[in-house]
């Protein structure tokens, strides 16, 4: 993941967090200054009591109980039992935690976090060898300081009687910034004062099924539920924060302050100052609810954030987006859809003016979104953009920012037309539907079947082709769920995964491995993992996985769906691919290394770095895919650098994520796709997608070598043609091609191009968006209708769209924040 600086300044506004402890030196990058004692100026109103959950009968959960035999498979200890020392699964209560809401247990659960030699912050930047999962029984557990998380760590509760993490009154709020703190401020080494880890860098963690309750520390004590700097391949599902609601509270939820995430669901926030107090480059977040918070959302700042399901109540105010003031708007963009907002004063506060700067940013898009007793919808500078109301109503669409319908752009604010939703995609309600990541906590432990036990050894180098592919088979005819423990399981051969299949890993760290000649002929590629043949019908289920290559696979399809679901939804719940960066690849610093000042062709490029042919391919027959949280990742750094300085590295994959579903019907909220060569999204001949804040980034060595090196054009799979001589595209992948496809609807899409042959001085802050020339492509003529693009945020592309080989709106007329933004593009019906 990218990650340099530029210069760039944070205004405070009335409403915004006190930033004046940190320093902003640009890209959502801060630095604490650890003597600053400012504070802001709290409002004055009062809170409701905060709801609490209800108690009950607490069912057991098949994680805490079942054998653990995860393995951490190129750790120098690896595995557990027999094969090593490594423990990838930690109970907290093995660690000496007790849970009964009396006894201080904060030292007991950072031992669970932190033995075995893990990936400590501002001591690690990254490490793929010490993966854990650090599991809650239910409990209440009493904690007096900060609890630190380390890279690579899922943490985990009970999802049947949520545990609780109680602060005591006295909280050490010094000793890190939250509960629990995912990034703590450095005092000295190489990060002082800047976050342990970097913040665009950190992957591979997720926080779910847990209650931070902040509620006896007092009111006017600065107190945070979770610190949550992060990037890719995140997650927080299924989170309670209940926060002090005495009058003029300092408490906030969850503060995010830099990053490049990433994706959220489930939370619910009860009282304090902020829920969300947050700024990153873009998320998705979905099901959110606020509860008589003093301000339920302050962004600090953004390229894009989408926000579906959010339902504020009782709050001040909804939305703050001010930050920055009109003369240097810090927000990129908001998106929120199928949303409401009840019994607050304000809704949503911008400071976007006809004449604020930059002139793109502060763009927002409202859709579906009910008020009900709103005194203004829409508040800015001068007073009510958009009055609310006393009674309830539902904004059917409304927009603030560029527009392009499709040409432009034009500086419009107000109501718009709404989207044309295809029914397929929503739920009863008319909203497009959703469904979180099954946790099966209502299975018994003997519905349960683990690889490991049937043969396969995931030690990385076995070949578990045949034990694998067994294992599937047998939990589907035995309609039982697959866990695949913690591992690498080295494949020859493609593992094929029926309808009915339900799938699940554990850590992050379950890796189906691709390493044979079978996945190396560039002529005739084959897929690694398969859902389904073509022409079965029925649902899958997979969370929690990994598909990777070891060294030169230039035929491997990582993932082919060919899986049609009707009338149910198939999922692919935190189901990545990672190419190459990590140890046991064979496709790091060493092997690949980066070679900006020598010109590349097809005769001096190291072959044993052509690693995939294609990351995803949703083929003809697929359809009724629900993806959510998935990251198809293409190594442009290595992570196990024995530096320990994210050494940048070449790695060549062909092509990113391809659906040419005939029917369509696919949801993709928070999926992002970087570093392949032609293409990271391509949509041909299909119809009725939802995307919830897709993110790309173009290939960092581009154009050396361009985009026709070293995969030739594949017809039969709808390559682009680039043609370097006549300046199309500069020959640099697209971020996101649509042909002769109609009904994509695209709710925030981040097209990044950070460098040009490993340089950043194509992006800075007045280059003038020099990457690339083209990013974003629709093609077909009239074939390619219905086509709804909100949030479009750019950065280093010239030209923002390009229609049928003709450019429609240019970066230089949609300046925003680091980005480039347009609030509304749409191609309408024939």
């Amino acid at each position: 993941m990218f990650f340099f600086t530029v210069a760039c300044l944070l205004v405070e506004s009335a409403f915004a967090l006190d930033v004046r402890s940190f320093e902003y030196y640009g890209k959502g990058q801060y630095k604490r200054d650890v003597s600053a004692t400012g504070s802001p100026p709290y409002p004055t109103s009062s809170f409701p009591a905060n709801p609490q959950p209800t108690g009950g009968a607490c069912a057991g959960y098949w994680l805490e109980n079942k054998k653990h035999q995860g393995l951490a498979s190129f750790n120098t200890n690896a595995g557990s039992g027999e094969n090593g020392t490594y423990q990838v699964f930690r109970n907290v209560k093995d660690f000496g935690a007790v849970g009964d809401g009396q006894t201080d247990d904060t030292a007991a659960i950072q031992r669970a976090i932190s033995e075995g030699g893990r990936c400590a912050p501002g001591v690690c930047e990254s490490s793929t060898t010490t993966p854990a999962v650090v599991y809650f029984p239910a409990g209440t557990y009493l904690i007096s300081s900060s609890i630190i998380d380390y890279y690579y760590t899922q943490i985990i509760g009970n999802p049947n009687c949520l545990p609780t993490l109680l602060a005591t009154p006295d909280f050490n709020i010094s000793s890190g910034l939250g509960l629990i703190d995912g990034s703590p401020y450095q005092g000295s080494g190489p990060r002082a004062g800047r976050t342990g880890f970097g913040p665009t860098n950190t992957f591979f963690r997720q926080i779910r099924n847990l209650i931070f309750d902040m509620t006896q520390i007092p009111a006017n004590v600065s107190a945070t539920g979770l610190h949550w700097p992060t990037a890719q391949t995140t997650s927080l599902q299924n989170l309670v924060f209940n926060m002090n609601s005495a009058n003029r509270t300092q408490h906030q939820g969850v503060f995010i302050e830099e990053g490049s995430g990433g994706f959220m669901t489930d939370l619910v926030f009860n009282g304090g100052l902020y829920g969300f107090n947050v700024g990153n480059q873009q998320f998705t977040t979905r099901n959110l609810t606020f509860n008589g918070c003093d301000t339920a959302v302050n962004q600090l700042w953004d390229w894009g954030w989408t926000y579906k399901s959010v339902s504020i109540n009782n709050c001040r105010v909804g939305f703050n987006i001010s930050a920055g003031g009109p003369s240097a708007v810090n927000v990129g963009s908001l998106t929120l859809f199928d949303s409401s907002i009840k019994n607050t004063q304000v809704g949503i506060v911008t400071s976007r003016t006809a004449d604020s700067e930059p002139a793109g940013a502060g763009s927002v898009y409202l859709e579906n979104v009910e008020l009900e007793n709103v005194a203004s919808a829409v508040l800015g500078v001068n007073g009510t953009v958009l009055a609310g109301s006393s009674g309830a109503i539902v904004i059917p669409a409304w927009a603030d920012g560029h527009r392009y319908l499709p040409n432009g752009p034009s500086e419009v604010r107000g109501t718009i037309d709404p989207s044309k939703r295809p029914g397929s995609l929503l739920d009863a309600e008319g909203k497009y539907f959703e469904k979180s990541k099954p946790q099966y906590g209502e299975v018994p432990l003997d519905q349960f079947l683990s690889v490991r036990d049937l043969g396969a050894k995931g030690d990385g180098t076995t070949d578990d082709t045949e034990a694998l592919n067994a294992a599937v088979l047998q939990a589907e005819r035995s309609k039982k769920i697959l866990f695949i423990d913690a591992g690498y399981y080295r494949v020859t051969d493609t593992i094929y995964i029926p309808p009915g299949s339900r799938i699940v890993g554990e850590a992050l760290a379950s890796v189906i491995f691709a390493a044979s000649p079978s996945f190396n002929d560039i002529e005739n590629p084959r897929a690694v993992v398969k859902v389904a043949q073509p022409g079965e019908q029925g649902s899958v289920e997979l969370s929690d996985l990994f598909v990777s290559t070891k060294g030169q696979q230039a035929g491997a399809i990582l993932i082919e769906y060919n899986l049609a679901s009707y009338g149910e939804v198939a999922g692919l719940w935190d189901v990545h691919t990672r190419i190459g960066g990590f140890a046991g690849s064979d496709l790091q610093t060493e092997q690949c290394p980066t070679t900006p000042n020598v010109t590349i062709t097809a005769d001096n490029l190291v072959q044993e770095c052509i690693a995939a042919y294609m990351s995803m391919h949703v083929t003809k027959f697929g359809t009724g895919l629900y993806m959510e949280n998935n990251w198809l990742w293409v190594a442009d750094h290595d992570l196990d650098d024995a530096r320990n300085n994210n050494t940048q590295i070449t790695i060549y994959a062909g092509r990113g994520l391809l659906i040419e579903s005939i029917r369509g019907v696919l949801w993709l909220y928070g999926t992002a796709v970087e570093h392949h060569v032609k293409y990271e999204y391509q949509f041909v001949d299909t119809r009725d997608i939802f995307m919830g804040q897709i993110q790309t980034e173009t290939a960092y060595y581009q154009p050396n070598p361009d985009a026709t090196i070293p995969f030739p054009e594949d017809v039969a799979r709808f390559d682009p043609v680039f043609s370097p001589a006549n300046g199309t595209n500069n020959a640099d992948g697209w971020g996101l091609r649509i042909l002769r496809s109609s009904n994509i609807l695209g709710y925030g899409v981040g097209l990044y191009s950070f460098f040009n042959n490993y340089s950043t001085a194509c992006s800075q802050v007045g280059a003038g968006a020099t990457c690339q020339t083209r990013i974003f492509s629709v093609e077909g003529n009239e074939h390619s209708h219905d086509i709804s693009i909100y949030n479009l945020n750019t950065v280093g592309a010239t030209d923002m769209i390009t229609r049928d080989g003709v450019d429609i709106a240019s970066n230089v007329d949609n300046n925003s924040t680091f980005v480039d933004t347009i609030n509304v593009f749409r191609i309408s019906d024939r």
